[in-house]
């Protein structure tokens, strides 16, 4: 494969890109939409979604599609596979993958587990469906549509009807400074299947910059259960723009937790849709911000059919002048009665200067359903630390313990021990000392 060296995203280089890929002619129609679509639209600015996101220091033409990723290619450790017995495992490299896995018991059982690029060559008839179910809308705005046109590398979790993988599928993204990142995945749980899905991204250089432009789009047929782990861990100089949605079926059941510590400026729609009768849906995150970062994320529980139930509880721990921003909907359409759905959001601040926007919301279109949420922000209580420095622990380590039990509610419902302790000490580790006022 050549590589493209352009910078900027231009004709010439996407007409390139299209040129090696040798896709089918209903994806590369499909990329061709998005690429026109792109050139048309604006960057995003204003607006209730994006008043509170600053793009001006953003300047798209400094990227291009990225390279080949040079041989001696570096990848960071990770966290959250440490210690877990995995059932199969990617790694990537600025959207390009370097290393696939998958364990001979679930691949005799029809799993797919691997690169999307290869993989939508050698079952193009079973995935053309998923990928053109508009699962995450590629029209949606000017990153959306660069990501549908330009995606590449991606990782596929494939899991036939009725069959339950027990161990995590383990997923690693890395992207190199300066590089660019526009992976896509894509998760389908056919009817009746299970299966525990743990991702996470990071830099080769964790002061490093870049560009994530990526997509996750998830697909629960009934019955099916989901629990997935997803960790954003980007070094503190790129720039993430992610578009993210589940469609959950009839009974099915989605857990989704995120955790969001990474980036220069993030900006991230995390949706799920429940589309079928009885559809379950627990939405978990876990965000902390430190110097001037900012994270803005906003969640959708939309609820299109009877007797559906979500939670979604936000968690958030705030030092330096960092800004977090979570913008929150509830949306319950006409025939969605019985709905049951509650959203929450918690802040802690760690320093006089950082910033927190919290914005829940409800729409709701039926007349018999339960609905409800809330959002709080507080500061670390002194007496909470003087009592257990009284105890014997320095007043960093006091903090530490106070920022961890706050977002204890959050790791209890991790189910995977070594996941839910990593998670824990990679927040632990970034706690500095709070500055009394």
């Amino acid at each position: 494969m050549s590589t493209i060296t352009e910078a900027g995203f231009t004709q010439e280089g996407f007409d390139a890109f299209l040129l090696e890929r040798r896709e089918p002619d209903w994806l590369r129609r499909r990329r061709i939409e998005a690429w026109e679509a792109f050139e048309e639209m604006p960057m995003p600015r204003g607006g209730e979604e994006w008043r509170r996101t600053d793009l001006r220091a953003f300047k798209l033409e400094r990227f291009g599609l990225p390279l080949l990723p040079p041989a001696d290619t570096a990848m960071p450790p990770g966290l959250l596979g440490k210690g877990v017995e995995l059932a199969a495992r990617a790694m990537t490299f600025d959207s390009l993958l370097l290393h696939a896995e998958l364990d001979p018991g679930p691949a005799g059982q029809g799993v797919l587990f691997g690169s999307l690029d290869d993989l939508v060559m050698e079952h193009g008839d079973l995935l053309r469906r998923y990928l053109l179910a508009g699962i995450v809308d590629p029209f949606y705005d000017k990153f959306a549509a660069l990501h549908a046109a330009c995606w590449q590398g991606g990782t596929l979790v494939y899991v036939p009807r009725g069959v339950a993988v027990e161990r995590p599928f383990y997923l690693l993204s890395t992207l190199s400074p300066g590089g660019v990142d526009l992976g896509h995945t894509l998760i389908v749980l056919e009817e009746g299947a299970e299966a525990t899905v743990v991702s996470e991204t990071a830099s080769s250089d964790p002061d490093g910059g870049g560009l994530h432009c990526g997509a996750i789009e998830i697909l629960l047929g009934p019955g099916a259960r989901l629990r997935y782990v997803n960790l954003q861990d980007w070094g503190s100089g790129v720039w993430h723009f992610a578009h993210q949605r589940a469609l959950v079926k009839r009974d099915a059941s989605l857990q989704w937790t995120i955790g969001a510590l990474g980036s220069r400026l993030a900006k991230v729609n995390q949706h799920v849709a429940l589309v079928g009768e009885g559809a379950h849906a627990q939405v978990n995150g876990v965000m902390f911000t430190e110097g001037r970062r900012h994270l803005a994320y906003h969640t959708l529980q939309h609820h299109q059919t009877p007797h559906g139930t979500s939670d979604l509880l936000y968690k958030g721990a705030l030092q330096d002048r960092s800004h977090l921003v979570w913008r929150g909907m509830i949306k319950v359409d006409p025939d969605a009665q019985k709905t049951d759905a509650y959203q929450r959001n918690d802040n802690l601040m760690l320093s006089e200067q950082a910033r927190a926007d919290s914005i829940p919301g409800l729409e709701i279109e039926a007349d018999d359903v339960r609905c409800s949420h809330g959002a709080t922000a507080g500061r670390v209580d002194d007496e909470q630390v003087f009592y257990a420095q009284s105890r014997g622990l320095t007043r960093k380590e006091a903090v530490r313990m106070i920022v961890s039990g706050f977002f204890q509610q959050v790791f209890d419902r991790i189910a995977i021990p070594n996941v839910r302790e990593a998670l824990a000490q990679a927040i632990g580790h970034r706690v500095r000392e709070y500055q009394e006022t």
